[in-house]
């Protein structure tokens, strides 16, 4: 009858089951994929800008008038050329392939960071060269996470930045002081925008596809 053939063919697997060999538990495992790799860099970008928006207070109120004014919007001076500019048309800079701008951020941050480390060892406040290296690391944490996003993508990293020009000392502090004011502005302008580009960026690469694996010895 149907019923008896539904019911031997029920016994036959269950039979066959109890004989298979013995099966380790699944797997799961999710490798730290690329996906991830630009969340984890956006976020950073994220924490730097706050983080800088609490040292650009402090290092500003160090400075002194006019430098720490809320209106204070000096003309860029041509000495602060050397610190890699921000101000690229937006509309081009999101022309440019995801590798070019990777490549940019990267030789942009690996340059900034020679500065501010340059910077660090000028300060006269024990309580602000804390905050200035603190910042370091975490910037130095970026270029490296940035480096990861490339190798991850497959493109080449840039060659590593050249030291910092070796432009003569500024002739009078009110210039040392414009200097410094730039470099912060710039760096604001960087972190802003990288933000921005890893935030794209995280929407065109898929997450992570979580794997399982199964294992069977002898099967």
């Amino acid at each position: 009858s149907p019923a008896g053939d539904s019911w031997g063919i029920f016994t036959f697997l269950c039979a066959a089951l109890c004989n298979l060999p013995a099966l380790p538990a699944l797997n799961c495992s999710e490798e730290l994929g690329t996906s991830q790799s630009i969340q984890q860099t956006y976020d950073l970008t994220r924490y730097l800008e706050h983080q800088l928006r609490t040292l650009a207070g402090t290092y500003l109120n160090y400075l002194g008038p006019p430098f720490n004014e809320p209106d204070f919007n000096p003309p860029r001076l041509a000495r602060a050329e050397r610190v890699p500019s921000a101000t690229v048309d937006l509309d081009l800079w999101r022309g440019l392939t995801d590798n070019a701008r990777l490549a940019a951020n990267y030789r942009a941050y690996s340059r900034l960071l020679c500065y501010l480390r340059v910077l660090d060892g000028q300060v006269g406040t024990a309580e602000l060269r804390h905050r200035l290296a603190h910042f370091c690391a975490s910037l130095q944490g970026l270029v490296l996470s940035i480096g990861g996003v490339m190798s991850s993508l497959g493109y080449p990293l840039p060659a590593g930045p050249p030291a910092p020009p070796g432009a003569p000392p500024a002739s009078n502090d009110f210039l040392k002081k414009m200097d410094d004011f730039w470099l912060l502005k710039e760096l604001q302008t960087w972190l802003w925008r990288s933000a921005k580009d890893f935030n794209r960026l995280k929407k065109k690469v898929p997450p992570a596809v979580v794997t399982l694996r199964l294992e069977a010895r002898g099967f």
